[in-house]
């Protein structure tokens, strides 16, 4: 890994995923523009392939393995769309995936990951535990790790949603981006303040465990108890090595800002009632921030709509107006 990633990095990205990932499309959203008294647009990410944002990085990053390291095979800490987008690329180019989750990713994306042909593990309750497991494979078995978010390639390629956005809608003044451990913020912030350091950049998260809206406030990487939430996705912590995505939130972003499990459903229903779309609580959270007021749009905002990857049960009851 590089020292710091760049602007370049992001541009490079964008030509070497071509054939690997798709061009989400940008649509204005008519209920929310209403509502919010601007024009609102939601970047489709939960239309990747794969089902989430996290394939642009993952590829990219698998893409820049040499063949030896190839040959060796992958191995990453998820918390449900890393793995199913890791192990996708994996089966793509031939190569071993390894996925370590904690008990609190979702079955329907435990499967979807062993789909795809990876080794998918469930060890501990929470992503540390997890993480631990990786760290002795990387031991033991010689296998490659490529961190889920702090890693210079994998936030180039979450970085490349962020070009289309400015590409496709130029006159954007505010971004609203789901945070975890910060590798999708952290590249679309690249892009927009490199672009104009007048765009607002937000991070929205959930209110249960967000690791790095808690590190930014203590100005430096802390753990947090990690807890169920609608917005599974983004759990998990931030790791106290950080050296990319906890420097870069800092210096690149406006905001972070929390929303409650009530307002995700509220939006998760919104999108699905409004918008025809189907999304995870993690990918609805820049919505739920809207809707609640937790942030005031501008006069031309993009929403990222990062993942779609829920069970349809859980979607089916918070359509029907229940919480989980």
């Amino acid at each position: 890994m590089q020292d710091d990633v760049r602007l370049i990095d992001l541009y490079h990205a964008r030509h070497r995923l071509h054939g690997h990932i798709v061009r989400t499309a940008l649509v204005p959203s008519p209920s929310l523009s209403h509502r919010c008294g601007g024009a609102v647009h939601l970047k489709l990410e939960c239309r990747q392939l794969t089902g989430s944002f996290k394939l642009r990085g993952a590829a990219n990053a698998l893409l820049q393995l040499p063949a030896e390291a190839r040959a060796r095979g992958v191995i990453g800490v998820s918390t449900g769309n890393y793995g199913r987008a890791l192990a996708y690329a994996a089966h793509r180019l031939g190569v071993r995936a390894v996925i370590c989750m904690s008990r609190l990713v979702p079955s329907n994306k435990v499967e979807a990951i062993r789909a795809l042909g990876a080794d998918g593990r469930i060890v501990g309750a929470s992503q540390g535990v997890a993480e631990l497991e990786v760290e002795r494979l990387v031991r033991e078995e010689g296998l490659v790790r490529l961190p889920p978010f702090d890693h210079a390639d994998v936030i180039a390629g979450q970085g490349t949603a962020g070009l289309e956005i400015l590409e496709e809608l130029p006159a954007v003044d505010t971004v609203l981006v789901p945070l975890s451990g910060g590798g999708l913020l952290a590249g679309v912030a690249l892009g927009m303040k490199s672009a104009s350091p007048t765009i607002r950049v937000v991070g929205v998260t959930m209110e249960r465990g967000c690791a790095m809206h808690a590190s930014l406030r203590a100005g430096h990487p802390v753990q947090v108890e990690e807890v169920p939430s609608l917005a599974d996705s983004l759990g998990g912590g931030i790791g106290p090595d950080n050296r990319y995505t906890f420097r870069m939130v800092r210096e690149l972003v406006d905001d972070t800002v929390l929303v409650s499990e009530d307002e995700i459903a509220a939006a998760i229903r919104h999108v699905y009632e409004q918008e025809q779309l189907v999304v995870e609580g993690a990918g609805a959270v820049g919505v739920a921030a809207l809707l609640a007021g937790r942030v005031r749009a501008g006069a031309t905002t993009a929403v990222l709509l990062s993942g779609a990857n829920i069970d349809m049960a859980l979607h089916r009851r918070i359509v029907c107006g229940g919480s989980a």
